[in-house]
């Protein structure tokens, strides 16, 4: 049986929550490998609605579930979400939940300068979550930061508070903010520590023991490909690598541990926040879109931006990450369209492209060369089996594997788990 990787092909809101949260029935382990709480997952199991950004999706089912060293952890936003879940009658014990050792902490003052910096920056905003998440992944990479498994050692960290601080009084008072509070830091870790470190394991040996005994692992993605800080579009991008490669770097495992890598593509195209949106409709069809499909980010509630399905972004997410099948999700939202639009390439100046140029600048000038396809009447809402689907609709899935380059391995079409087509099991492989 194989492992399999889900990972977000277009700008992240594609539906990975549910789709994890269905494939979680068949794998023993759900790890996450990357980003922070700023990804937002939504269940909808029965009468009840979770709202996940920081735990693994599988948590709800009571699967084992770990978050990988690849994830920056914000310690208090973990304690809420746990409260939260704990409240809605889940089950959340060191034994069904692990947090990676090497896991760098989101602390206040990470937060802070993200705000900071967005406020800042004018019309050059990048659209951040504020949430402190890429200021934790530069203080990661700079060597300064301060670990879960440096809550266990606290009377060890004056050294490395003093590289904090070094470089992060420094920034303050460029935004005239005073220095940080070191005692105040000092304390807030200690108040924290006891509840985080009975969750604190060796997640990489967890994951190790869990494939050396043949269990299924299902990785679960943040965020989109389109939003990888070297594969999106730069620099309306995250901080982290969102693309499958990262399940491995982001846990612990090799790279022969992704197995069936599954991108989850929503049936039309949405971005929250800035950033070139080559299909975007900013007229009564694109808030048609936005109504049907609820398009408000689990996490910021913000609005989100709609536009037809772009082929040519995701058969470019699909080679970067190495796709083996899609899930095709929220495809009731095109449920009573006249006609449908497939961008199928871009038209920049006088040139054509079959992908997205890396610069911001021609991405923000391309525009979309439509194919149009039939659309249907019928509904495909709760449609649970190819026989429930409409034809037409049939033929829009089929054209969009032509255009992309990949089969379609599950259809959703609600927010309800069970409302799904199974057309290949990706844990068979």
């Amino acid at each position: 049986m194989a492992n399999v990787t889900v990972i977000g092909a277009q700008w992240g809101d594609e539906g990975k929550g549910k789709i994890v949260d269905w494939l979680s029935e068949r794998a023993d382990v759900v790890a996450r490998f990357q980003g922070g709480h700023n990804a937002g997952h939504t269940l909808v199991v029965g009468e009840k609605v979770y709202k996940l950004s920081l735990l693994p999706s599988g948590i709800v089912r009571g699967t084992l579930s770990v978050i990988g060293n690849g994830v920056v952890l914000d310690p208090w936003h973990f304690r809420d979400e746990v409260a939260k879940l704990k409240g809605q009658g889940v089950t959340i014990t060191p034994d069904n939940l692990q947090i990676a050792e090497t896991c760098p902490l989101i602390l206040p003052f990470h937060r802070d300068l993200d705000g900071l910096r967005e406020d800042a920056s004018g019309a050059g905003k990048i659209g951040t979550t504020r949430r402190g998440i890429g200021p934790a992944y530069e203080d990661k990479v700079g060597r300064r930061a301060i670990r879960v498994c440096d809550l266990a050692h606290l009377d060890d960290l004056d050294l490395q508070i003093d590289r904090l601080t070094a470089h992060h009084d420094a920034l303050r008072a460029g935004f005239g903010e005073a220095p940080i509070d070191r005692a105040r830091l000092m304390a807030e870790l200690t108040e924290i520590a006891d509840f985080i470190l009975p969750f604190v394991k060796p997640v990489w040996l967890t994951l190790n023991k869990a494939k050396a005994a043949g269990k299924r692992i299902l990785f679960e993605g943040a965020q989109g490909t389109l939003l990888d800080i070297d594969h999106g579009t730069y620099p309306f991008v995250t901080s982290s690598n969102t693309v499958a490669g990262t399940a491995a770097s982001g846990t612990g495992l090799g790279p022969n541990a992704a197995g069936f890598v599954l991108g989850i593509v929503k049936a039309y195209t949405t971005r929250v926040g800035s950033g070139p949106f080559p299909t975007e409709l900013e007229d009564e069809t694109g808030q048609r879109l936005g109504e049907r499909g609820h398009e408000f980010g689990t996490v910021t509630g913000r609005k989100r931006r709609c536009g037809w399905f772009d082929a040519v972004l995701v058969r470019q997410s699909i080679a970067v990450s190495g796709v083996t099948g899609i899930a095709l999700t929220k495809l009731d939202v095109l449920d009573g369209f006249d006609a449908l639009k497939i961008c199928v390439g871009y038209q920049i100046g006088d040139q054509k492209f079959d992908y997205l140029p890396a610069h911001a600048q021609d991405q923000a000038k391309a525009q979309p060369i439509y194919e149009t396809i039939e659309g249907w009447h019928d509904t495909t809402a709760g449609a649970r089996s190819w026989a429930d689907l409409p034809a037409q609709a049939i033929k829009y899935i089929r054209r969009i594997e032509e255009l992309i380059g990949c089969p379609v391995t599950l259809v959703s079409t609600s927010p309800e788990r069970d409302d799904t087509i199974l057309v290949r099991d990706p844990f068979a492989d």
